[in-house]
């Protein structure tokens, strides 16, 4: 019998992130009867297992898919499916053995459905079976991961999107830290009042426990329907106490592992050059992106730290001929400098880095730069350089470990390989920049993370004869908000009292830290909780060790990448982990073909390529007929305006909104049909009745630059946009809190929040298909009907609106604007101050803010104050204005 297509989705990313989506409907038969997830981390390694069972209650064969999304740096140890009671065990292979064998299966792309990437540092792990009627399948998938620390913090990010009500779904995460949990906190985005008494967090000393089992009722959207309001991200964030500056040293089963982040040490003087493309290929997204960040970067420059800007295509330009200390009035030169780069050209990568390297050369030769400073060349391309062989050759001649080389490079023309190579051959890291609309708050990303050096030059020392098979045990530098990690075995003959040493470099001063541990103490340590995945150290350590092999392969060649790989291989065969050397077989149940591969994706560029293609481009301001008219109901607000002229146009009635309309000789449906369109922006009026009036406002123009909307210097509130003339849309809008130092970034693809400033500057980004509420002290966010409401007490409400059809755009709504102040202005913020009207003909008024008369038409126009529907949008009598710019 032919299966029937029936697909439940299961997805979770562990950083922690994890998703599940399921597609087809509970009445299709399948029974989606459990879903777990359950995290263990002990001293920052995570080993993650998640369990989906299912119940095929139809009475046809139908097709299951078990789907898993997780980090790229993670590797997967073990999956297994059991279908109709026979347990189906995947095997570990060397890939090219693996590949050999199952030619056949991968000449037809049967192993490309196993894993691939799916997003940005994301891969997808996916096995679809025919499950037979009245049988069920059990899937199990393993996976661990080294948890980094970042900006101060370890993340635990998982995605939930069931799409259907689950019978019995729960997640565990365990945390154990020897060294003593400072922090921890979750921030849930779908989490509601009625969810609360499903989450449960426990933690003492070195321990939580993290638990979220929602009952059925608590899932659903509306009693009675099977829509589940689990739809968001479930962040959980961390970080240890740390007492000891020479850092933590804990050891299980003869290995141990060594975590130094030293606590309030001073900042290192920086010098960087910023190295900008400025070709042709740059033009549009890429150089204004670049420009935006650049300007946010300088601005985080402290006084002691010096810069300048190279800029290049085919010729090279330089800001300044020398290094300058970041004051005021350089900073304010060089963002100028900025706003003039414009892109054009060829593309010249060579010379600029080495006028760069040159540069900062020079300048310490001078004497210029402060004594035991940090340089760095920070590169942003999207470059594919014909000769790569021969600049990295050149590149690190002359960089000969004098400075830092990190390269930034945006979407997927870049040749990233190069960008990697070239980046480890000089200290420094390779990041890619995907090209969305948050591509300048990833760059600002980047920088943050190496902004703030502390150490140079650390290296890890411990006693002869003690210790074998060292991970890295020196690093050219150390940040703040990082952490460094060695890992190894100890001898046999190791003593008792194991101690270690930490040197490092200040610019100030040479620092040695020094610690000693009770091997015998620190072992007892372990055998106590349950939870501890077995042996989980000598895993951590071949975790580490196969991921430093594989980075030193990336910049090695001939026998020495042989080499390299080869002991990576061994290790990822002997501790069963998926590596780009290796894949794992899995096996399918008799007579539904054969056996699949799933082997890690080296590189992506094809995956998001086709993403990009397929993209639907946006059209412009679309039309809509809708029969039925909504009116909305008055409601009181306080007036504290001059008065508005409430009459209709050719009357002396007061204006209300059950007034009619004048007689028309064709009807006021037909006759306003073609106007139905939903504005850039409705705003409700303050008047001195008790009625209800509305302002529907559009922008015309081609501007330059983004918008300001509304600004209001009291309530603290910044309102900014950037609007595109030729799909008469809003490309962007932002809202910004600056006492609360938070922002709210949006495009029609995503929603993006910042918080904080510098170093703690953390973003968050979600999809408008979900729903949230997410709040802290001063504001509150609520994401429903792909309505966002931004509200804070005593402050005015702002409603954003990402229309996906209809009139698909972004749009903006007010709530409450009674609560603006009196120096409020912007394009918007100009109706809240005295207005002033006067009656004309054919349902017109002339409408005076500010100093500023503008011609206003009664028209009927789509109301999307409540969100899209999936068939209608109900329609709304307003006063229309039509602004240019």
């Amino acid at each position: 019998m032919k299966a029937l297509a029936h697909t439940l989705l299961l997805a979770i990313l562990f950083l922690l992130l994890a998703s599940f989506s399921p597609i087809a409907a509970q009445e299709d038969g399948i029974d989606f009867y459990s879903l777990t997830m359950d995290s263990k981390i002990t001293s920052r390694f995570a080993h993650t297992t998640i369990t989906s069972h299912v119940v095929n209650k139809a009475e046809q064969a139908q097709e299951v898919t078990f789907q898993v999304e997780m980090p790229q740096t993670a590797f997967i140890t073990n999956f297994s499916m059991i279908v109709d009671g026979v347990i189906y065990p995947a095997e570990m292979q060397e890939k090219a053995a693996a590949e050999e064998r199952f030619l056949s299966a991968v000449a037809e792309g049967q192993s490309a459905r196993i894993i691939k990437a799916t997003g940005r540092n994301l891969e997808q792990f996916q096995v679809s079976v025919d499950v037979a009627p009245a049988s069920n399948a059990t899937f199990e998938l393993v996976y661990e991961e080294l948890l980094k620390r970042h900006l101060g913090k370890y993340e635990l990010m998982l995605k939930v999107q069931p799409q259907q009500l689950v019978k019995h779904l729960q997640i565990d995460i365990h945390i154990f830290e020897p060294q003593g949990i400072s922090s921890l906190d979750t921030e849930i985005s779908f989490m509601t009042k009625d969810l609360a008494d499903a989450l449960t967090t426990t933690q003492n000393k070195t321990k939580a426990h993290i638990v979220f089992k929602p009952s059925l009722a608590q899932q659903q959207k509306e009693p009675g329907k099977s829509d589940t309001i689990l739809d968001g991200n479930f962040i959980v964030h961390y970080d240890v106490d740390r007492t000891t500056a020479a850092g933590d040293m804990q050891i299980e089963n003869g290995y141990f592992v060594h975590h130094f982040a030293p606590r309030e040490l001073p900042l290192l003087p920086k010098n960087v050059v910023f190295v900008i493309d400025r070709s042709g290929s740059m033009t549009g997204k890429k150089i204004k992106k670049t420009r935006e960040a650049l300007v946010q970067i300088l601005d985080d420059l402290k006084p002691e730290d010096h810069f300048n800007l190279v800029a290049f295509n085919a010729q090279v330009m330089q800001w300044k001929p020398m290094l300058l200390q970041a004051s005021k009035e350089h900073l304010e030169s060089a963002k100028t400098f900025l706003s003039n780069t414009q892109a054009l050209g060829a593309t010249n990568i060579h010379d600029a880095i080495l006028v760069a390297v040159r540069m900062l050369d020079n300048s310490n030769r001078k004497e210029q730069l402060p004594e035991g400073s940090v340089s760095m060349v920070i590169l942003l391309t999207d470059g594919d350089p014909t000769e790569g062989e021969k600049i990295r050759e050149n590149v690190k001649v002359v960089v000969n470990g004098q400075c830092h080389l990190y390269c930034v490079g945006f979407g997927f023309d870049v040749n990233y390989a190069f960008l990697e190579k070239l980046a480890l051959d000089n200290g420094g890291v390779a990041r890619r920049i995907y090209e969305d609309s948050d591509a300048d708050l990833q760059l600002q990303d980047f920088y943050q993370e190496v902004a703030n050096p502390l150490l140079t030059m650390v290296k890890f020392q411990y006693p002869d004869n003690a210790v074998e098979l060292l991970t890295q045990d020196n690093f050219r530098v150390f940040f703040k908000g990082s952490e460094l990690v060695v890992a190894g075995k100890l001898q046999p003959q190791a003593p008792d009292l194991f101690s270690a040493q930490v040197k490092g470099h200040s610019h100030t001063q040479n620092f040695t830290f020094q610690t000693e541990v009770n091997v015998v103490n620190k072992e007892k340590i372990f055998q106590g909780p349950k939870y501890i995945s077995h042996s989980f150290m000598e895993r951590l350590w071949a975790y580490l060790t196969i991921q430093q092999l594989l980075e030193k392969a990336v910049s090695a060649s001939g026998t020495e990448q042989l080499s390299l790989q080869a002991r990576a291989l061994d290790l990822s065969l002997n501790f069963s982990f998926v590596t780009p050397l290796t894949c794992m077989v899995v096996n399918q149940p008799r007579g539904q073909g054969q056996p699949r591969l799933a082997m890690k994706p080296v590189e992506i560029v094809s995956d998001h390529a086709k993403l990009k293609t397929e993209k639907p481009m946006k059209s412009g301001r679309m039309k809509f007929r809708r029969r039925k008219i909504i009116s909305q109901e008055p409601t009181e607000l306080k007036s504290r305006l001059a008065p508005l002229e409430d009459v209709l146009p050719g009357t002396s009635k007061p204006l209300s909104v059950g007034t009619p309309m004048p007689p028309s000789p064709v009807p006021l449906e037909e006759s306003l049909k073609s106007m139905e369109r939903a504005p850039h922006f409705i705003l409700p009026l303050i008047t001195h009745k008790k009625n209800k009036e509305i302002l529907c406002v559009d922008v015309k123009g081609s501007p330059f630059r983004p918008l300001s909307l509304i600004s209001d210097p009291v309530l603290g509130i910044e309102v900014t946009g950037h609007y595109k003339d030729f799909l008469d849309t809003f490309s962007w809008l932002q809202v910004s809190y600056r006492t609360l130092e938070v922002q709210v970034y949006v495009t029609q693809d995503s929603i993006i929040m910042i918080r904080g400033s510098g170093q703690h500057r953390k973003s968050t980004s979600y999809q408008w298909q979900k729903t949230f509420f997410f709040g802290f002290p001063g504001l509150k966010l609520a994401l429903d009907n792909r309505v966002l409401r931004l509200t804070a007490p005593g402050k005015v409400t702002i409603c954003m609106v990402s229309l996906s059809h209809f009139t698909p755009g972004l749009h903006l709504f007010l709530q409450n604007p009674v609560h603006f102040s009196g120096k409020v202005s912007g394009i918007l913020g100009q109706f809240y101050q005295h207005l002033y009207c006067s009656s004309l003909e054919d349902n017109k008024m002339e409408l005076t803010a500010m100093g500023k008369t503008y011609t206003i038409t009664r028209k009927y126009m789509l109301d999307y104050q409540d969100g899209e529907g999936s068939t209608s949008m109900p329609t709304l009598l307003c006063w229309s204005l039509e602004q240019s710019l």
